[in-house]
């Protein structure tokens, strides 16, 4: 039985799958093998790259009019800047791979004679190039994971093909094709004398092209979901349908994670006489974010990174961008952290990386968290929004100042530590949304637990800035009727300077908001 696959590339035999081919502009791209071209191909991480490249390999094996291969370079990344073991590394994987895909033994020979005469500096280049010469048809080489190469490999890489360019396709391949995560231009090469910048770009110029492979369209999302339906019966209600795309805005790993968890992990799911309906797909989401799972792992692992940093932070804030380089933007973008929405601004990619992103940064905080007794919760179990709040603001006053220290991310880390103590609160038994934008100066949450929804505001008082109340107000009223509530938690953070301390400037205060809503103001 086929399955939502999350590992690796696609096999129609084994996964449900799209055609791979479709996702391309196939005719563009054999338009630029017949022009001899040399380009990229960048995506996010399993988006399904590899398995494009390697129904790309076939397409052309099966036409017949070019000879192609596809090698993974990851293998020359343990060796780091040591050029010499990983560009011997890299010719023999090529080598290796045409007995693998093609049945040819003969690169391996070649290669094994090649690295036992040449510096491993050049023997790319004198390989492929004895390899073209002897060849009956054009070579087409792709070539996965490049941007997994660092310093001088990556830089000796693509010079030795940039050297070759000019003999293809007599003596050199009539187009090579370069896969990664990243773009070339954000190929960051240092000379390890001077440690200067070497831009990707400026040891490939050659480079004719560099396509994006998208995420999944709607249609697309359900299509492959519909997939299972065909296959075992069973049927997503369309609500269902609906969500995993609003949640993954077609992010084609989390399509397959979220519809193998709901299909085949979750009790409920596994009966195939039954739907899978919206409420299966929102607990494989909460699961999949609370066990970590490997790709949500990596994007958190990513937060660390100081170019992500000073994108993140400001957009979690609600602030603008200020003078962030469009290099680091962009990076961001090639990673699938972030998109661009139609009116050009930058985005949360999705609403799963939304949840994501805030909720990993906190993990610190509430790890540290003190024990705290449930105290908001009435006799029966049901939240007690007037008991949270004493709470909070207990916790805050006693608790506050340490656990800020301990946020990475400085500009919000009231924010983060504020998120800590809503999860404790929610603990299995609710949920925590959360809502922000660039330029906007806020972050809004929704805490839901049983009947209870509550909407809370959280804004930044800085120095040299008015006091954020009555705009607040005004805000909140806006997110607090797209909720359908009549009143909400207005949470002022006043980082100014030379405040006194927070468990004495702490405080609440009830306020009426322009459209009438009673406001639990609370200054921390």
């Amino acid at each position: 039985m086929r399955f939502f696959n999350t590992e690796g590339p696609n096999r129609p035999e084994n996964h449900y799958t799209l055609p791979p081919l479709s996702r391309w502009d196939l005719g563009e791209i054999l338009a630029l093998i017949d022009q001899k071209k040399y380009f990229l191909l960048h995506a996010p991480r399993q988006t399904g790259k590899t398995t494009c490249l390697l129904a790309l390999m076939e397409h052309l094996n099966q036409e017949g009019r070019y000879r192609a291969l596809y090698a993974n370079l990851e293998g020359a990344q343990a060796y780091r800047e040591r050029l010499d073991p990983a560009m011997a590394t890299i010719v023999t994987d090529i080598a290796a791979a045409a007995g693998v895909w093609l049945g040819d033994r003969e690169p391996a020979r070649q290669a094994a004679a090649i690295l036992a005469s040449t510096p491993p500096g050049s023997a790319l280049g004198v390989f492929l190039t004895q390899w073209c010469q002897g060849a009956t048809q054009p070579l087409v080489l792709l070539l996965d994971e490049v941007d997994a190469l660092i310093g001088d490999t990556l830089l000796s890489l693509l010079r030795q093909l940039r050297a070759g360019y000019p003999q293809r396709p007599t003596a050199f391949p009539q187009t090579i094709i370069l896969c990664g995560v990243r773009d070339l231009r954000d190929y960051r090469i240092h000379a390890s004398s001077e440690r200067e910048a070497i831009t990707g770009g400026s040891a490939f110029n050659i480079k004719a092209e560099s396509l994006r492979l998208g995420d999944f369209s709607a249609a697309e999302t359900r299509t492959l979901l519909l997939e299972h339906t065909r296959e075992t019966g069973q049927v997503f209600t369309p609500e269902a349908l609906d969500r995993v795309w609003e949640l993954t805005q077609g992010q084609p790993w989390l399509v397959n994670a979220l519809a193998y968890r709901a299909c085949f992990k979750l009790p409920a799911g596994r009966d195939r006489t039954q739907p899978i309906t919206v409420e299966l797909i929102d607990q494989a989401k909460e699961a999949m974010i609370v066990e970590r799972v490997t790709h949500l792992d990596q994007l958190a692992h990513k937060l660390q990174e100081p170019r992500v940093r000073r994108v993140i932070e400001p957009i979690l804030a609600g602030t603008a961008l200020g003078e962030v380089p469009t290099d680091d933007r962009d990076y961001l973008v090639d990673l699938g952290l972030l998109r661009r929405d139609g009116a050009g601004g930058l985005v949360v990619a999705n609403p799963i990386y939304r949840e994501v992103l805030p909720r990993m940064l906190a993990s610190g905080p509430q790890d540290s968290l003190p024990q705290i007794s449930p105290t908001w919760l009435n006799a029966d179990g049901s939240l007690n929004p007037q008991s949270l709040l004493t709470a909070f603001l207990a916790f805050w006053r006693r608790h506050g100042q340490p656990l800020l220290g301990s946020v990475a991310y400085h500009e919000i880390a009231p924010h983060l530590v504020l998120m800590a103590f809503l999860h404790r609160v929610v603990n299995g038994g609710g949920a925590l949304e959360r809502e922000y934008a660039i330029g906007m100066g806020r972050m809004d949450l929704c805490l839901r637990y049983g009947a209870v929804t509550l909407g809370l505001e959280l804004k930044v008082w800085r120095d040299r800035e008015a006091d954020p109340l009555v705009e607040g107000l005004e805000q909140l009223d806006g997110y607090l009727a797209g909720l359908g509530l009549d009143t909400g938690w207005l949470v002022i953070f006043d980082r100014r300077s030379n405040q006194p301390p927070i468990a004495e400037r702490t405080a609440c205060r009830t306020a009426t908001s322009p459209q009438g809503r009673p406001i639990a103001v609370i200054r921390a």
